[in-house]
Formats: structure tokens, sequence, C-alpha cells
């Protein structure tokens, strides 16, 4: 009996994040559902080792289910074939402004980035970001700083149309939004995610009204793109079914989504999850996605390399 207990805690965590991630004091824990699906391995090699039949039948269940909701996610799914202009979009949450401006531009300039969305973004970092040089790299930009973390901003290196911002429920944090003018492709829209985040279950309300909250894709209208701190990786239902209205997160299609963006890192032993993703419409294919470190901030930056169709 002595295995049971670890198989019966392995199995409860498969169930929740079957029907249960959005809701009740384990949204945050179901963030770790990669690290909890590597960990089911070993309720199973124990009930193996004690020859537990039916604990091992629970377990190895347990497992197949854990495996199938985390696996795809590190291998490339096959992309839409279209032959439009490349684009290379970069999030970033800048940390109520502290990230180094100068670490962010660079990144711009040596990734050649055609776009950039920022969260957490205020008066004090934008003006410090063109100090760097921003302005002659992105000159398009529909901004929104403020101060705190409620700030948005999206900048371009092709010209933005139908700018503005709206405010989420929840924590009231701003999304900038606006439309990229790319030679050779349809317009896109581009806005900078930044819904609640579930700290505590009192606001977990609040975390899944944002996430609900969020412009849904248009399959068969304009090609869209959200691209931000979701504050929720994809063991989480809310964000699940954003997708499901015609996006595909970036990086699970690059096969790169088990790569941690938030750590913290400020030297607690928190293991990274990943809750900054890039959204976008499935008629875009994905070449890559990769993850950068931004000192001051503790987010990691994303960097996603899209292919759109072509006019």
């Amino acid at each position: 009996m002595a295995c049971w207990l670890p198989v019966a805690l392995a199995a409860a965590w498969a169930v929740l994040r079957l029907g249960w991630s959005d809701r009740g004091p384990m949204v945050q824990a179901i963030a770790f559902t990669p690290y909890a699906a590597a960990g089911s391995l070993v309720p199973l090699v124990l009930a193996l080792a004690l020859r537990q039949r039916g604990a091992a039948v629970v377990a190895a269940a347990t497992t197949l289910v854990l495996i199938i909701a985390v696996a795809p996610r590190a291998v490339a799914a096959t992309q839409p074939a279209v032959d439009g202009p490349a684009l290379r979009l970069l999030t970033a949450n800048l940390l109520v402004g502290g990230a180094d401006p100068g670490r962010l531009v660079g990144l711009v300039r040596d990734r050649r980035v055609d776009v950039l969305t920022v969260q957490e973004f205020t008066p004090q970092v934008a003006a410090e970001l063109d100090r760097h040089g921003l302005a002659t790299l992105l000159p398009y930009r529909v901004l929104n700083p403020e101060v705190g973390t409620t700030g948005s901003g999206v900048y371009a290196r092709f010209p933005l149309s139908d700018g503005g911002f709206r405010r989420n429920q929840g924590f009231f944090f701003t999304q900038a939004y606006g439309t990229l003018a790319l030679p050779g492709a349809p317009p896109v829209r581009v806005e900078s995610a930044h819904p609640a985040a579930p700290w505590s279950v009192g606001v977990v309300p609040e975390w899944r009204t944002d996430l609900r909250g969020q412009p849904p894709a248009t399959p068969r209208g304009r090609l869209s793109i959200l691209a931000g701190d979701f504050n929720a990786t994809l063991d989480h239902a809310p964000l699940r079914e954003l997708i499901a209205t015609g996006y595909v997160d970036a990086a699970d299609a690059a096969g790169a989504g088990l790569a941690g963006t938030w750590g913290p890192y400020d030297g607690d032993l928190i293991p990274p999850v990943t809750i900054d993703h890039v959204l976008a419409d499935r008629r875009i294919a994905v070449r890559s996605v990769a993850v950068y470190a931004l000192p001051g901030s503790d987010h990691r930056a994303v960097l996603a390399e899209l292919r759109l169709p072509a006019v």
C-alpha cells in the first residue's frame, strides 16, 4: 500500500489537467504539469518494483495521460504552405520597466526584429528604449506607457494603422494593438497581450475573465497575432480555448513549447514555466521560436520567426 499515495497524487493531477485547470487553488500548480509528467514516472517505477499490479496500471495510465498532454510541445508540427514575407516578432514583459533597455534594443537589432510587443511598459523605459536607438530600428509604434505594471506597447519596422489600446477588467492591464502593413502580405492585427495573473485563489475569476476576453482568431477574416505575457500555460483550459478559435501557439508549433519563459530568476527554487506566448493565426507558418534572457526582468523575451501568406 506504500506506493498508492504517490500514485493517487499523480492521478489526481492528471484528472485536474483534463478538466479543472482553470479553477481553485490548483491554477498555479497546473502550470508545472510538464514537471509533473516527468515525475509521474516515479510512482510507476515504484509500483512496478513492488509488484503492485493495480497501482502500476493506474500509474501507467496517469503517465500516459500527462505525456500525451505535454510531449507534443517538443515536436515541430507541420506548417501551412505559404510563400509570403517573413515576420520576426519579439515579445517581452519589462517587469515594471526594470528590464535592461540596452539588452532589449540589442536583441531587436541583432535578430532583425520587425515587431516588438511589450508589457509592464513605463514612461521611463519608453524613453530609455528610444535613447538606445529603438526609434530608428522600429519607428512605427502604438504606445501606452503607464506608471506601474499596466502599460503596453507595439513597435514595428513597418507602418501600423488602426492603433489603440484596451484595458482588461482584472488588474486593469492595458493591451496596445495595431494593424501591420507588411509589403507582400495581407494586413495583420498585432496585439500585446497581458491578462491578469492568478497569484492567489481570490483573483482566479479575474484571470479567467481576462483570458476569455482576449480577441479570438478570425480564421475566415483578417490575420491576427496575440503576443505577450498570458499568465497561463498550455495546461490551462482558458488559454487552450482561446487557441482553439483559430490560433496556433508558435512555440508549440515549432517544437519549442517546453522552453520556460518565467522563473522567477531571483534565486527562488522554482523551476521556469511557459507563460509568455506568441499566438499566430493558423494560416501563418511558424519557422522557429527562441527565448532570450532579459536582465532586470523575471521573464525571458520570446522571438518567433513567422512566414505570412502572400497577397
